[in-house]
């Protein structure tokens, strides 16, 4: 690959969670309904007469993304109709944007790389073909037509599959943390189609000398993206490494082939033939009046849209690296869920004010938090990402759904600090809040968790093992620190480990030298 630069742009489609369609007032099920046809109505299925109606909540929530997106947000917008046909299709024509979006101008960064955002639109999604196995005939689905679907277009300012998917996963998080949508990719609400093409390598960029494009469909996980284009990327080298020319097409991904196939040739925008949508007001998106009539427009206030945009993720992922001492990989998988974030950060202000009543805690809130912050953040993420994590996953559930709160999470998180339960009984105590949503301290009394840590309740033991197990005491006398821990796993077991495994090793390393 020395002789060629992938040049690579994104185009992401993503639907919206809004209670009601794009321009009806079925309910918005994002396709994803038990029955086919069951949320439709004359407006999705095009019938004479019937005329769309503009939901503008998912007008704000594309201004939202642009806003996030640091986008420049016009002063009109419009509808226009994007003519095709395709049975899934039922107008013959899918209301989309074209030449006046809502949004244009953002950027994303990943890394040290800005991807520039070419345009954030809105439009209505299409039906779903169904086919059925072994049948000569397809059937339509219509519960997904008329969802509101947002499209994001890139400048080709990717130069590989990683940053590519590098970008899909920011873009999720992004629209998450905002609130716009869940952005399941499994779930096929956010859909990732690559345009690619290869530049000779040494070439500027500005010349635009970026070869034929070809773009690559069915994209539905983040490692379908990375694994499409690198395969595609290698399909265009050996092509042109044998001197044959690549053709302008639209190519599948066979996720179980691992490759790319061709579909089709490449429309233009002209074969569209895009129109301004008659039946829908344009969009005036600025505080000044319109020109003219006022009312032959729909008016958004975008400065009331911009107060409501929450911390955003990249500045959220800093921020938990600076205030709790994580790394970026902890901080990133704790923001990936707005639920878990607002759920990590209650954790954290809870184990602050547990540690601050001990008496064996020394100090303020704030010298606590100066002193052992790096502890208190790697003890946090440890017990949410992995402990928790697999709970939720087990059970299939998400953050939304725990019965522990961030009090008895943090009370939990205390009890570990102090070392008063083993790492094996402090599994066992979390499941069991996570299945009940009972206190800590009531599950270790009705469990009989509590760690056994005083020297007269263990001196018995350890004298009872090292009679019994004369041979390792002699080998740890004579050097042999292996032999320490077969006999500290033997009082383990001989108190059904609840004893203290330091405290067994000091024991043990006392009477063993007398």
């Amino acid at each position: 690959m020395t002789k060629y630069t992938p040049i690579i742009g994104m185009e992401v489609h993503c639907e919206l969670k809004t209670n009601s369609k794009m321009f009806c007032s079925c309910p918005n099920g994002l396709g994803l309904e038990a029955e086919p046809n069951i949320h439709i109505c004359p407006v999705c299925l095009a019938h004479p007469g019937a005329l769309p109606t503009m939901n503008l909540e998912a007008v704000k929530m594309v201004i939202k993304v642009g806003l996030a997106l640091g986008a420049d947000i016009p002063t009109i917008s419009k509808f226009d109709r994007k003519n095709y046909f395709y049975p899934d299709l039922s107008k013959g024509y899918q209301i989309s944007q074209y030449d006046q979006p809502l949004t244009k101008n953002g950027k994303l960064t990943i890394g040290d790389k800005v991807v520039r955002i070419t345009r954030v639109h809105l439009e209505e999604d299409t039906g779903k073909l169904i086919h059925p196995d072994g049948a000569s005939y397809s059937l339509v689905d219509f519960n997904r037509a008329g969802v509101p679907l947002m499209e994001l277009v890139t400048e080709p300012d990717i130069t590989s599959a990683a940053e590519a998917k590098k970008f899909c996963q920011e873009l999720q998080l992004l629209l998450r943390a905002i609130g716009v949508s869940d952005a399941d990719m499994e779930k096929g609400q956010m859909r990732c189609e690559a345009n690619i093409s290869l530049m000779p390598a040494g070439l500027e960029r500005v010349a635009k000398n970026f070869g034929t494009k070809v773009e690559v469909k069915n994209l539905n996980s983040f490692k379908a993206v990375e694994r499409a284009i690198e395969y595609e990327i290698k399909r265009q080298d050996d092509l042109l490494a044998t001197g044959e020319k690549i053709i302008q097409e639209t190519r599948g991904w066979d996720e179980n082939k691992n490759q790319t196939y061709s579909q089709r040739t490449k429309e233009s925008a002209h074969d569209y033939r895009y129109f301004p949508e008659p039946d829908l007001a344009p969009l005036w998106l600025s505080t000044e009046p319109p020109p003219g009539d006022s009312a032959h427009y729909i008016k958004i206030d975008v400065e009331e849209i911009r107060r409501t945009l929450p911390e955003l993720p990249q500045a959220k992922r800093q921020r938990f690296q600076t205030e709790y001492a994580l790394n970026t990989e902890a901080a990133t998988l704790l923001i990936s869920d707005p639920a878990i974030a607002d759920y990590t950060e209650k954790v954290f202000s809870e184990l602050i004010a547990w540690l601050s009543a001990l008496e064996s805690v020394e100090g303020t809130a704030e010298e606590i938090i100066e002193r052992e912050r790096a502890k208190l953040g790697k003890l946090v993420a440890g017990w949410i990402t992995t402990e928790l994590f697999k709970l939720l996953n087990e059970a299939g559930q998400t953050a939304r759904d725990l019965k522990i709160t961030p009090e008895n999470f943090a009370e939990f998180l205390t009890i570990v600090y102090q070392n008063k339960i083993n790492s094996s009984a402090a599994q066992i105590l979390l499941r069991e809040m996570f299945l009940t949503g009972k206190d800590p301290s009531a599950v270790l009394e009705e469990k009989d968790l509590k760690q056994i840590d005083d020297s007269a309740s263990l001196d018995a033991v350890v004298e009872r093992v090292i009679s019994l197990n004369p041979g390792p005491a002699n080998d740890y006398k004579k050097g042999k620190e292996n032999a320490l821990q077969y006999l500290v796993g033997q009082a383990m077991k001989e108190t059904k480990g609840k004893a203290n495994p330091q405290k067994l090793q000091e024991l043990f390393r006392n009477q063993l030298k007398s």
